[in-house]
């Protein structure tokens, strides 16, 4: 069949397929113009057309930081722990929902656990303080009532950094394992059933039927999250962050939005954004590079 010839026939999927284009070239591809300003000492009323060009002397001057460094370093390290913490949960919780046998108990456990993803952060910030909060929070008000001294899991930055890790835990795992469920459906029944004829154990089914299953999946989240190894949400941060741990909380979105928000200093701040993209870009292209070479899966 030529290829004018399978245009007409399936025209309708390259119609569907017309909004989601339109949405990256408006919203992904058209704001790139704006890189530019990253080379150009940006003067807002002149534009960016208007603006002088100055070369990699914001690079300079950026790299120059003291703050940029520790801010790329509380980014690698955040999104490390997050990495170790926060993957495995949902592929834990994926294979405990899809083992359970009771069905009104499961739909019951799966509602539960992805209700914390449509709460914004600025709501979760809320919750936080008033459960983790060493003056008022609910926690420490029970501690202190049996004797005990306050835990600083806000003010301290190792308490903060544990805080930190299981609040993104509990808002993103729930959500996290309907990829993961979905997965799970595509693998054979009958290897279980089999597996269960020949004698294999729940925990021998999980380890040889169902991991292998689904090794393809686990192996593009894993290369998805490690291309977002150099950025980090500003929300999560900035909301549970404040000054006392700001040594662990400061990381490049709230340093983008300090710099260029509060200080007016767009040319840095385009700059960070730039070198974040280049950097995530080559995590991707590595990480994909490596789990071909070592596992023959790979997104590219």
């Amino acid at each position: 069949m030529s290829n004018n010839a399978y245009f007409r026939r399936y025209w309708q999927l390259y119609a569907l397929l017309a909004l989601p284009m339109a949405y990256f070239i408006i919203f992904k591809y058209g704001p790139m113009y704006g890189i530019q300003i990253a080379f150009k000492d940006f003067n807002f009323f002149q534009g960016i057309m208007g603006s002088e060009w100055i070369g990699f002397e914001a690079f300079k001057e950026v790299f120059a930081m003291r703050d940029f460094y520790l801010t790329l370093r509380n980014t690698l390290l955040l999104n490390f722990f997050d990495l170790l913490v926060s993957f495995p949960a949902p592929l834990i919780l994926a294979i405990m929902l899809y083992e359970m046998k009771t069905l009104w108990f499961k739909k019951l456990s799966q509602t539960i656990l992805y209700i914390p993803h449509f709460i914004s952060w600025v709501i979760i910030g809320g919750i936080v303080y008033q459960v983790f909060g060493t003056e008022s929070g609910m926690i420490n008000n029970v501690i202190t009532s049996i004797g005990f001294d306050a835990i600083p899991f806000l003010t301290d930055k190792n308490d903060w950094l544990i805080t930190y890790l299981l609040v993104g835990v509990w808002q993103s795992a729930g959500w996290g394992t309907i990829i993961y469920l979905a997965a799970l459906t595509g693998i054979n029944k009958e290897l279980f059933e089999a597996a269960g004829i020949d004698g294999a154990g729940r925990l021998k089914r999980i380890w040889h039927i169902t991991l292998p299953g689904l090794k393809p999946t686990i192996v593009v989240l894993l290369i998805i999250n490690l291309g977002h190894m150099i950025s980090i949400g500003f929300e999560r941060p900035y909301v549970i962050g404040n000054l006392a741990v700001r040594e662990y909380a400061d990381v490049l979105s709230t340093f983008v939005y300090r710099i260029g928000l509060q200080s007016g200093q767009y040319t840095l701040a385009t700059v960070v954004g730039l070198f974040q993209a280049v950097v995530g870009l080559v995590f991707v292209l590595g990480a994909n590079y490596a789990s071909k070479k070592l596992t023959d899966e790979g997104i590219m």
